[in-house]
C-alpha cells in the first residue's frame, strides 16, 4: 500500500472515530427529548417538600436530557419565578444542556402559605437539597445556577452541600448584602439626577414605598438603567409580569421594600459570605454585567476567591439573560460545555 492510500485511511478512521466518540459522549436529537415519564407531563413534577410548618408541594419542569449537564435554576427576588430564565429556551436546547426550571416555596405555581417565619435561608437551603434529592441529580450531573436572590441561595447550597454538586454558577448577585448596599448608595444612586434621588430619598424617610409616584420614579430612573436597559415601554410583557407578581411578602420580609437599603428587621440584612467563598471547591462560573445593580468588579473578585473560579462579564443589567441574551447564554454553554 503506497503512503497516499495509506494517509487516506489513516484520515478516514480519524474522521469515523471522531463521529462514533461524539455521538456516544453526548446527547442525540432523539435521547435530549426522551422523557422517563410514565405519564407524559410535559417534563412538570411537583415535588413534595417538608418544613417546619408541614408538608407543600413546589413546582419543578424540566427541559431536555442529558445524563451528564443538568441545569437547576433558582430564580431571584426573594418572591420571583421561573419565567425570569425563559430565554434560555432559545440557546440551551440547541446545545443539548438540560436545564429545570424551579418554583421556591411562595412563588410562581409552587404552593404560597403565608408563615413568616418560612421565609429563612437555612429552610429554602433543605428546601434546594430536597428537590435535589427528588429529581434524582447528583455530583455526576448536577449544576446549580442562582440569579440575584438566587445567587444567594445557591451559595449557602454550596458552602453546606458541595458534594452533591458538579459545579456552581453564581449570577449577578453579590457575597455580601452591606456591600450591595454600599454600591447602590454611593455609585448608582448618585448617577441619578440630583432631583430625583432627593424625590425617592424622601419617600423612603416617610416609608411611603407603595406610593405610585415612588415605584415610577424608581422604575423610571433605576430599574430602566440597572434591571432592563430600555424604556419601560419596550420592556418584553413578560419581564413586566414577573415584575408586577412577585410574592412581595417574601421580598420585603427577607430584603424590605427599598433598593437603596435593607432593613434591619429584614432577614438578610447582615449577609456576608466573602471570608466562606475559599471553601467553595467546585468549579465555580461568576457571571456579571457592566450596568448591573450588583458591582461587577465585586463579581470578578468573587471568581478569585473561590477555587475553580471563572469570571464572565455581559454588557447588560441585572436581567442580563434579557438584555443581552447572546452573551449571557455564550457564557453559560462555555461553562457547561468545558467542565461537564
Amino acid at each position: 500500500m503506497d503512503k497516499k492510500k495509506l494517509t487516506e485511511y489513516l484520515v478516514y478512521g480519524v474522521i469515523l472515530g471522531s463521529v462514533l466518540f461524539s455521538r456516544s459522549s453526548g446527547p442525540t436529537f432523539e435521547t435530549y427529548h426522551t422523557s422517563n415519564e410514565t405519564i407524559k407531563q410535559g417534563g412538570v413534577k411537583y415535588v413534595e417538600i417538608t418544613t417546619p410548618k408541614g408538608k407543600f408541594e413546589v413546582y419543578t419542569k424540566r427541559i431536555g436530557n442529558n445524563p451528564r449537564i443538568k441545569v437547576l435554576l433558582l430564580h431571584g427576588g426573594p418572591g420571583g419565578d421561573h419565567q425570569s430564565f425563559l430565554p434560555l429556551e432559545s440557546y440551551l436546547p440547541k446545545e443539548g444542556i438540560e436545564f429545570i426550571y424551579y418554583d421556591q416555596l411562595g412563588s410562581g405555581k409552587s404552593d404560597r402559605p403565608t408563615d413568616l417565619s418560612l421565609w429563612d435561608l437555612p429552610r429554602f437551603v433543605e428546601e434546594v437539597e430536597q428537590v435535589r434529592i427528588a429529581l434524582g441529580l447528583d455530583s455526576s450531573n448536577f449544576y446549580l445556577l442562582g440569579h440575584s436572590w438566587g445567587g444567594i441561595l445557591a451559595a449557602e447550597y454550596a458552602l453546606k452541600y458541595q458534594k452533591n454538586l458538579k459545579g456552581l454558577i453564581i449570577s449577578n448577585m453579590m457575597m455580601s448584602i452591606p456591600d450591595y448596599v454600599k454600591y447602590a448608595n454611593e455609585v448608582l444612586g448618585p448617577q441619578m439626577p440630583p432631583e430625583v434621588l432627593k424625590q425617592i430619598k424622601d419617600y423612603e424617610r416617610r416609608k411611603d414605598f407603595e406610593n405610585p409616584k415612588y415605584m415610577a420614579l424608581v422604575m423610571e430612573h433605576y430599574y430602566t438603567k440597572h434591571l432592563y436597559r430600555a424604556p419601560i415601554q419596550e420592556w418584553p410583557g413578560i419581564l413586566l409580569r414577573i415584575f408586577n407578581e412577585i410574592n412581595r411578602q417574601i421580598y420585603v420580609h427577607m430584603q424590605g421594600p427599598s433598593e437603596f437599603g435593607v432593613p434591619p428587621e429584614a432577614t438578610l440584612y447582615s449577609w456576608d459570605r466573602k471570608a466562606d467563598l475559599p471553601k467553595i471547591a467546585v468549579p465555580t462560573l461568576v457571571i456579571g454585567s457592566t450596568y448591573d445593580t450588583m458591582d461587577p468588579q465585586h463579581m470578578e473578585w468573587v471568581s478569585k476567591q473561590v477555587q475553580k473560579g471563572f469570571y464572565k462579564q455581559t454588557n447588560g443589567g441585572h436581567a442580563a439573560m434579557w438584555d443581552d441574551q447572546k452573551a449571557y447564554a455564550d457564557a453559560l454553554i462555555w461553562y457547561l460545555k468545558r467542565s461537564h
